[in-house]
């Protein structure tokens, strides 16, 4: 089942086209990585499709059109340099403000509400920091809150913005696995990566961007030499390997 269509999406920023006349779906139960060069218009087009940046044209839709509880179906974890971690509230806080959908603004979090958010911030192992102030935390315990706040949504569909961006080692295996959970249980993942490397090893889709679309589709079949070049005009040198296994270098 197509848990996203967007069709014809194009956006711009400052009267500058970033994004031309993207058309995909997204199925029930993938994990896409979103590649491309910086520039290429990742995280505008998440927030296009989130309706957080205006689009030009195109039309997108949620769960083949069933638009019933959007807010709740569907979590975003932004990129950790938009967020203002001087705000005065500790990591508990934020991690309940991702039930806040299910709580109601004028209400207040009840001691179910607080176990739902201790438990996810188990997942990711930051339950013993969970009355620590968030500015207090490191850039990997910052992301593993962030990525605990979308967990305790409990949504269908996730988009995050560069969630292994200036992590420690152990923050992104604590990520990759949170993720194929997630996998495990039916949602869907869309996430902006710049690694490379790890393309092959973490998604099982791969949706490549450089302002319009060059590709979409399973990791074996997109994450190509041929399919790369197109993406990042051939500015490349990386070591990888083709879908025979065999390695090869793309400049």
């Amino acid at each position: 089942m197509s848990v996203l269509t967007v069709q014809n999406l194009s956006s711009a920023y400052e009267k500058k086209l970033v994004l031309d006349s993207l058309t995909f779906s997204v199925n029930e139960g993938t994990l896409t990585g979103i590649v491309g060069p910086n520039g290429a218009g990742k995280s505008t087009m998440i927030k296009a499709i989130l309706g957080l940046q205006p689009k030009i044209s195109g039309s997108i839709e949620f769960f083949n059109g069933n638009e019933k509880k959007i807010n709740q179906r569907v979590g975003y974890v932004p990129q950790r340099g938009a967020v203002d971690w001087d705000f005065p509230t500790n990591v508990l806080d934020v991690v309940t403000m991702g039930l806040y959908g299910q709580i109601g603004w004028l209400r207040f979090p009840n001691k179910k509400h607080r176990q739902l958010a201790l438990e996810a911030l188990e997942k990711v192992s930051m339950s013993d920091f969970a009355h620590r102030q968030i500015s207090q935390l490191s850039g990997g315990q910052q992301q593993r809150v962030f990525l605990a706040r979308a967990l305790v949504q409990d949504a269908d569909l996730y988009f995050m913005d560069e969630p292994f961006a200036g992590v420690d080692a152990k923050t992104e295996k604590t990520i990759i696995s949170v993720l194929k959970e997630l996998i495990d249980l039916g949602k869907t993942v869309m996430v902006v990566h710049h690694d490379l490397q790890t393309v092959p090893y973490y998604f099982d889709h791969v949706l490549l961007l450089n302002k319009e679309l060059i590709a979409h589709g399973p990791t074996n079949e997109t994450f190509t030499p041929s399919y790369l070049a197109q993406t990042y005009g051939g500015a490349i040198q990386w070591l990888g390997r083709d879908n025979n296994d065999r390695s090869f270098v793309q400049q």
